[in-house]
C-alpha cells in the first residue's frame, strides 16, 4: 500500500490575478449562465475527465460578488502574478526545505466541471525536492505550486450547477508529497505536520474550507484520488475504508477472471414487461416517457452485491454523476416492487447460473448512455482498481466523481510573464522567514506558559499575541487561559489591564472570558465585579455566624470558613487576600 498528500492551502492575501479581496461573501449582485465544452490539447488530445464533464451536458450560473471582478469572468485578461502571495510560497518552500526554481511560469490545467469560468486553472511551479521530518521517517515533497483557487459551488440542480465568485482566485499553495505513507495514521501526521508549518507563516486563511487534502491511495493497482479530504481526525478512516475497498475489487477481479465474465454490449428494450409495476421509481420514468433499459452481466452473479462484494454500488455511482438513479441489478432483486418482472428478465436476457444483469429508468438516450457507462466500468472490474477520483464522505467511504485526468492537461499561460528568481531574491525571503513552530512553543514556555498549553496556542495561530500580552501584563498562565478559552472578538488588552489594576480577581476571567465571547460587553461584566465590598464585614459576620463551630475546630475551621466568604466575594477579591485576612482573624479568635 502507496498512500500520498496534496495539500491545498488559502493564502490571506489578495486573489492571486487581481486585486480584488480574499473572503467569502454573501452579497450577490447579479448571474451569469455559461456552457463549457472540452477541446484537443496541443497534442491533438482531449482530456478523459474533461470529456466525462462534457457528457452530463451541464450549465453553469455563476454569482457574481464585491469582491469578484471581470478577471473572474473571464472577461479580462489576468493581471501580473500577486507578489505577496508568491513571497509567502517562497517562505514554506524553504521551510520545508525545498529547492526554489529559478523561473516560474504561470501554467493553464484544464478544468472542466465549472468551478472555473475559464475552463482551466492557472498554476505556477514554485519549488521541487523538499521534505518533511516524521516519526516514521523522512517524507519526499516533489513539487510545491502557487495556484488560484476555483470558484464555491453553492446548489446543484438537474442540469444546472450554480457556482459564487468570491473564492475563485484566492491564492492557494499546493504541496503534493511523495507515496511514502503506508496507513492513515502517517498520512494524518503529515498533514498537521505541513499545516502546522504553514500556520506558522500567519498568512493563510483559517476556519472551515480553507485547507484541504486529497489523499492518492494505491494497493498495488490504479491510484485513487480521495478529493477534499479537510477533516483531519477522519484521514485514517477514509485511507482504511479505501484500502478495504481496493482489496474488495480486487477479489472480484479475480473471481470474474476465473469465470471468463463479461458484460454484453446489446442493450435490451424491457419496457413492455414493466407497464404493471409496482415500482415507484420505474413508474415514474415511464410517466415522463422514459424506458426500462437493461444489459446482461455473464459471470457477475454474486458480485454486484453479496456478503462483502459491492460492485453493483460502484456501477450506480458511474450513472449517478450523470443524474441518474434508478439503477437496479440482479443481486439485489427481487426488491423495491420489482418482483415478477425477474424472471421475465432472465428469460428474455437467457441468463445462465453465474450471470447477472443491470435495468435502467431513464429518457431513452440518457438510460442507453448511462448503460455504455455501466457497461465502461463492468470491463473495469476485471482489471481490479481503475483509477479515479472520489469525494469523501462523513462516515469514512467515498463516492465515485470523475476519471483520473490525464498526465498532459496542462500549457503555459501566455497572458502572464516569467518571474525570475535569483539569489537576491532568495535572500530576501530566507530573511523573513518565520520560527518553525517547535520553536515557538519553546518561546512560550520560556515565558511561564505550560507546554500544552503553549502547543495548543501555537496550532491556533495565536502565539504572537500571547508573547506580547504576556510582555505587556504579565500573568502568563492567565493570558494562556485567556486566549484558549476566548474568542478572535475579545479585548485581550482590556481583560488584562483591568486585572493588572485590580478591578477583578483572577477567579472571575473565565466568566469575564465566556459572558465576553457570547456577546455581552467586558466593560459591563467587568464593572459587575469592581463593585466594592466590605471584605472585613463579611468575614466578621461569618465568624459570628460559626462561632461554636469554631470554638469547637479551632483553626481546622479555616477551610470551611474560607469557602463561606469565597462565596461571597468570589471573583471581586482576590483569594489569596481573603486567605490572608481570615487566617489573621481566626488567629486573634482562637488565642483569645
Amino acid at each position: 500500500m502507496k498512500c500520498g498528500l496534496e495539500i491545498h492551502q488559502q493564502l490571506s492575501t489578495k486573489k492571486l490575478f487581481c486585486d480584488c479581496e480574499s473572503k467569502l461573501s454573501e452579497e450577490v449582485s447579479g448571474t451569469v449562465t455559461r456552457v463549457l465544452r472540452p477541446t484537443q490539447s496541443e497534442m491533438g488530445e482531449i482530456d478523459r475527465a474533461a470529456l466525462e464533464e462534457s457528457i452530463k451536458n451541464r450549465k453553469f450560473v455563476y454569482e457574481i460578488t464585491d469582491n469578484s471582478c471581470l478577471v473572474e469572468l473571464d472577461e479580462e485578461p489576468p493581471h501580473d502574478l500577486n507578489r505577496e502571495a508568491l513571497d509567502v510560497a517562497l517562505q514554506v518552500a524553504l521551510m520545508l526545505n525545498a529547492r526554489i526554481i529559478d523561473e516560474i511560469h504561470v501554467m493553464r490545467k484544464i478544468v472542466i466541471d465549472g468551478s472555473n469560468t475559464s475552463g482551466f486553472q492557472r498554476t505556477a511551479l514554485v519549488a521541487v525536492d523538499g521534505f518533511v521530518e516524521t516519526s516514521f521517517g523522512k517524507v519526499r515533497i516533489p513539487t510545491i505550486c502557487l495556484e488560484e483557487e476555483a470558484a464555491r459551488k453553492i446548489e446543484e440542480r438537474e442540469n444546472e450547477v450554480v457556482y459564487r465568485l468570491d473564492r475563485l482566485g484566492i491564492p492557494l499553495i499546493e504541496i503534493t508529497t511523495e507515496p511514502a505513507m503506508r496507513n492513515g495514521k502517517e498520512v494524518r501526521e503529515v498533514a498537521e505536520r505541513i499545516g502546522a508549518i504553514l500556520r506558522a507563516t500567519k498568512r493563510v486563511r483559517r476556519g472551515v474550507g480553507t485547507i484541504r487534502q486529497d489523499i492518492n491511495i494505491s494497493t498495488g493497482q490504479g491510484r485513487v484520488e480521495i478529493k477534499g479530504a479537510s477533516k483531519l481526525n477522519m484521514i485514517p478512516r477514509w485511507v482504511d475504508a479505501e484500502i478495504e475497498r481496493q482489496e474488495m475489487l480486487k477479489e472480484i477481479s479475480e473471481t470474474l477472471t476465473r469465470r471468463d465474465a463479461h458484460p454484453e454490449e446489446r442493450i435490451y428494450d424491457l419496457t413492455p414487461i414493466f407497464q404493471n409495476t409496482k415500482s415507484r421509481i420505474i413508474v415514474r420514468e415511464l410517466k415522463k416517457g422514459g424506458k426500462v433499459l437493461g444489459i446482461k452481466l455473464v459471470g457477475f452473479k454474486g458480485v454486484l452485491k453479496s456478503g462483502r462484494y459491492r460492485l453493483g454500488k460502484e456501477l450506480a455511482e458511474r450513472v449517478r454523476v450523470l443524474g441518474i438513479k434508478g439503477l437496479f441489478h440482479g443481486d439485489e432483486l427481487p426488491a423495491y416492487g420489482i418482483e415478477s418482472e425477474v424472471d421475465k428478465i432472465k428469460e428474455i436476457m437467457n441468463l445462465g447460473p453465474n450471470d447477472s444483469f443491470v435495468i435502467i429508468a431513464a429518457e431513452e438516450n440518457a438510460g442507453k448512455t448511462a448503460l455504455q457507462k455501466v457497461v465502461e466500468r463492468a470491463k473495469m472490474a476485471l482489471e481490479g482498481v481503475p483509477g479515479e477520483t472520489r469525494a469523501p464522505k462523513d462516515d469514512g467511504s467515498s463516492t465515485y466523481l470523475r476519471p483520473l485526468p490525464g498526465a498532459a492537461r496542462m500549457y503555459p499561460e501566455t497572458d502572464i510573464p516569467p518571474i525570475f528568481i535569483d539569489e537576491e531574491y532568495i535572500k530576501k525571503i530566507k530573511s523573513s522567514l518565520p520560527k518553525m513552530p517547535e520553536e515557538r512553543v519553546k518561546d512560550l514556555v520560556s515565558l511561564g506558559v505550560s507546554k500544552q498549553d503553549a502547543e495548543q496556542i501555537v496550532h491556533m495561530g495565536m502565539d504572537d499575541v500571547c508573547e506580547s500580552l504576556i510582555k505587556n501584563f504579565g500573568y502568563p498562565t492567565m493570558v494562556a487561559r485567556v486566549i484558549i478559552n476566548g474568542c478572535p472578538e475579545l479585548n485581550y488588552d482590556t481583560i488584562l489591564q483591568k486585572l493588572k489594576d485590580g478591578a477583578f480577581a483572577k477567579e472571575a476571567l473565565d466568566d469575564i472570558v465566556m459572558r465576553g465571547c457570547n456577546g455581552e460587553s467586558v466593560e459591563k461584566v467587568i464593572s459587575e465585579y469592581s463593585s466594592q465590598v466590605n471584605l472585613e464585614e463579611i468575614i466578621s459576620r461569618v465568624i459570628n455566624e460559626k462561632r461554636a463551630f469554631i470554638n469547637e475546630r479551632g483553626m481546622s475551621a479555616f477551610k470551611p470558613l474560607m469557602g463561606l466568604v469565597m462565596k461571597e466575594v468570589r471573583g471581586k477579591v482576590d483569594g489569596r487576600v481573603v486567605s490572608e485576612r481570615l487566617k489573621k482573624k481566626l488567629e486573634e479568635i482562637t488565642k483569645d
